[in-house]
């Protein structure tokens, strides 16, 4: 568990679900004119209903050009994505290959127990998991939180429009992906919501975070935090200050998106 850092719930969710604030605050200005007896008055049977629709792609923002096809979309999106953050920064935290694919797949299974780790979109976080005491009682040592110092401060600089911008342009690149998964009737943008609900629900717990170590690797000693989703327990091990901060913006997004307050 805590050997396998996953660094995507500020590098994904982040950029993927930060944007939905931008997108869906406009949408009533880019959205078609549609003649009042052509609009069904129900999604079909078959279909889901779409709780957060996705606008049309404004042409004054935003990566320039046709859109890609799938598999030639790599160098596009690190072009689009350096745009925003800084191409150093992008170099030095994205994984190049499949990113739009490996973004959906994280996202996807952030509220699940496990997120596949040869399908993350960003590289591992850097230093050695340290843990205080010994096998038979040992809590998270506070040192492993400036791990992800470093993402946190990008994550907070990101400027939201512009990433905004980005995944507009190759929404339908992820919803294809989404689609293939395994959800021909599922919606990208509400899967990401979900997520973030997923997120927000992340506990905090009082005190040092007690684990133990029945095999190679740490888990949480608390069973009740050892069975959450994937996502929660990295917002745990990112230490309280930088859970907080990333939640604090998720939460933020949230209400945006949806126009009223989370759950949690």
């Amino acid at each position: 568990m805590v050997n396998k850092p996953v660094i995507v719930v500020a590098a994904v969710v982040l950029v993927v679900g930060a944007v939905v604030a931008f997108y869906l605050h406009s949408r009533h200005a880019h959205l078609p004119s549609v003649p009042a007896a052509a609009q069904p008055a129900s999604p079909p049977p078959s279909e889901p209903a779409i709780e957060h629709p996705v606008p049309p792609v404004s042409g004054d923002s935003g990566p320039k050009g046709p859109i890609p096809a799938l598999g030639d979309s790599d160098p596009a999106m690190i072009e689009a994505l350096g745009a925003v953050a800084g191409g150093a920064t992008v170099a030095h935290y994205l994984i190049p290959d499949n990113i739009i694919r490996h973004i959906v797949v994280t996202i996807d299974n952030l509220p699940r127990q496990k997120v596949p780790v040869d399908k993350r979109p960003t590289v591992a976080v850097g230093g050695t998991f340290l843990a205080e005491g010994d096998e038979l009682h040992a809590t998270l040592e506070p040192k492993n939180f400036a791990r992800y110092d470093a993402m946190v401060a990008v994550i907070r600089k990101l400027d939201m429009q512009q990433l905004a911008a980005v995944y507009l342009h190759f929404y339908p690149l992820f919803q294809r992906v989404y689609q293939d998964l395994g959800y021909p009737n599922g919606y990208f943008n509400d899967r990401l919501v979900q997520v973030i609900d997923s997120l927000l629900a992340t506990p905090q717990p009082a005190g040092p975070i007690e684990l133990t170590r029945p095999n190679v690797m740490y888990t949480f000693a608390d069973p009740s935090l050892e069975a959450r989703p994937a996502g929660q327990k990295l917002l745990l091990r990112m230490g309280p200050d930088n859970a907080s901060a990333i939640k604090a913006k998720l939460s933020e997004l949230r209400s945006i998106v949806t126009a009223t307050p989370p759950k949690h």
